[in-house]
């Protein structure tokens, strides 16, 4: 089965941070969950518990910069 999973932290319109989770089947609907934090620190926590997670269920981890 041909899947995603994307993440990203976005700065939101209330001053803090949020964490973005997108996932679903390429070329099909996808679902997204957006998690807010106060604390940067707190979102790049998350950030990496959850990559490291996704890694150990078979799915690549690709950085894009800039």
């Amino acid at each position: 089965m041909a899947r995603f999973y994307r993440l990203s932290i976005e700065p939101n319109l209330f001053g803090g941070i949020s964490l973005v989770r997108t996932w679903g089947r390429i070329g099909g609907a996808s679902r997204t969950k957006i998690e807010m934090f106060d604390a940067s620190a707190a979102a790049a926590t998350s950030f990496t518990g959850i990559a490291r997670s996704k890694c150990r269920r078979g799915y690549l981890l690709q950085a894009k910069i800039g």
